[in-house]
């Protein structure tokens, strides 16, 4: 046993403080040799404390790193201060029985009246090197970039998939700030939206709602979606955002836009056209009816241009509007209402007044139209019937919601009603015959309330509807 020249007698605070910590501990003099260790020193390394108090601290270190350690601990004890041994590199200590194992050495200097020590504190670090290698591999086999950073916005760990990405290597990112993968129009942004999510953080998706963009090496820049997840290490709060390149996805995004944009440009051309065909018919069946000279043909006439500008009314409604499935319906039945008072002309809009009321109800195409030409019927049969003579009065339209995608459409009009033999299974009317094919034709029912007048109730469901 080699002799110690400094004799350490520590006191019994540092006896206590050493065998309470967590950690190895091993005390050194100026020489190198050590004077102290505590119990779990000798557990970790597996000698017995004669063993050790003497030797030079060497003894713990593999063989091939013990000339630098001892060029190192001169060194140190030249300019002795608190602070972590080996700095970014991997330390190994090593057992009595040769084998080795990865540690973590914290150094502080240690003046007493015995002379000057240093206090190597030891951290075996096999199981956390451990779990760090199956981290990095779980990282490394994620199929999308991650990038970690810390509360600073310095980028700590980042995988393989990472510097595909962004082209850089990983040399190059780790302790960059991580703006460095951000277009610079949108750095300051980002700065102000990282410190708002490290003050409050929380697994969620970054920039929802926005379009993303990160910026490679080389200045391209290319689509990303972005997840962002805290995560509570000894080093402190660390940010893991997953980043995914959504290239190939937003090209297939902007073709479908373009193929929409088409479908939907070719189906305002249908409407369009059908629209101005069904006028033309109308203009023709105006011009015919100036040739008529019986009244009963003419008002014929003028009832079927009514219905074919019923019919228009909904594809000029729909060729106006970006979206070409559906139609507000509340919208139409006021517009329709214009165009059937000014039909009926001075007649009808001095002595009846019509209110349109209701929901915003959005029809299919495929409803709107019957519920439209119904509309036309039993708006003008209201007109023809409900006010003879000088009589006035007033047309009520009410269009609701139902539940379940039910929609109803009630005309009511305070006129002098129906006559007392009024048989709704038996008509007579061709426009009554034609309001009871279409309410079948859209699977509803028609209903009436004979008092004070006359209310037409009509119920359908449109499942194709959106309201």
């Amino acid at each position: 046993m080699e002799e110690v020249d400094n004799i350490f007698n520590p006191d019994q605070n540092i006896s206590y403080f050493m065998e309470a910590a967590p950690d190895a501990i091993v005390v050194v003099n100026r020489e190198g040799r050590i004077v102290m260790v505590n119990q779990l020193t000798l557990n970790i390394f597996g000698y017995h404390k004669e063993e050790l108090v003497g030797r030079k601290v060497e003894v713990l270190v593999p063989e091939r790193y013990r000339k630098i350690h001892t060029q190192h601990r001169e060194e140190y004890a030249a300019n002795p201060k608190t602070r972590r041994m080996g700095e970014g590199r991997e330390l190994a200590g090593l057992k009595k029985d040769g084998s080795e194992f990865s540690i973590e050495i914290s150094l502080s200097p240690l003046t007493t009246s015995q002379g000057q020590f240093v206090i190597s504190i030891i951290r075996d670090t096999t199981s956390r090197k451990k779990v760090e290698a199956k981290v990095q591999g779980l990282l490394e086999s994620a199929p999308d970039g991650i990038v970690v950073i810390d509360t600073n916005g310095n980028i700590a760990i980042v995988n393989g998939q990472a510097e595909k990405l962004f082209g850089y290597s990983r040399i190059e990112m780790i302790g960059q700030p991580i703006e460095i993968l951000v277009p610079d129009r949108y750095k300051q942004d980002h700065v102000a939206f990282r410190d708002g999510y490290i003050a409050h953080p929380k697994t969620r998706p970054m920039g929802a709602g926005r379009l993303l963009t990160g910026r490679k090496k080389d200045g391209s820049e290319f689509p990303v979606e972005i997840s962002l997840s805290p995560l509570d290490t000894e080093q402190g709060l660390l940010i893991t955002s997953i980043v995914r390149d959504i290239t190939d996805r937003r090209k297939a995004e902007e073709q479908i836009q373009a193929s929409l944009k088409e479908k939907e440009a070719l189906l305002k051309e249908i409407h369009h056209r059908v629209k101005n065909n069904l006028q033309v018919t109308s203009s023709l069946l105006s011009l015919q009816s100036g040739y008529i000279q019986d009244e009963n043909a003419k008002a014929l006439f003028m009832e079927s241009q009514n219905r074919i500008k019923s019919m228009a009314l909904v594809h000029e409604k729909l060729y106006q509007k970006n979206d070409l499935s559906r139609i507000n319906f509340l919208d139409y039945a006021e517009s329709l209402i214009q165009l059937l008072v000014r039909s009926f002309g001075s007649f009808i809009s001095t002595k009846v007044k019509v209110n349109v009321s209701g929901d915003q109800v959005f029809l299919s195409i495929d409803s709107a139209i019957p519920c439209g030409l119904i509309l036309n019927e039993l708006v003008s049969n209201c007109f023809k019937h409900a006010f003879p003579g000088e009589r006035s009065g007033e047309v009520n339209i009410q269009i609701s919601n139902q539940p379940d995608n039910r929609v109803t459409i009630k005309v009511a009009d305070n006129g002098i009603g129906v006559p007392d033999n009024f048989n709704l299974e038996n008509l007579e009317s061709l426009g009554l015959q034609l309001v009871k094919t279409l309410v079948n034709q859209l699977n509803g029912t028609l209903s009436l309330q004979m008092s004070d007048g006359l209310a037409v109730f009509i119920q359908f469901k449109d499942e194709a509807g959106i309201k």
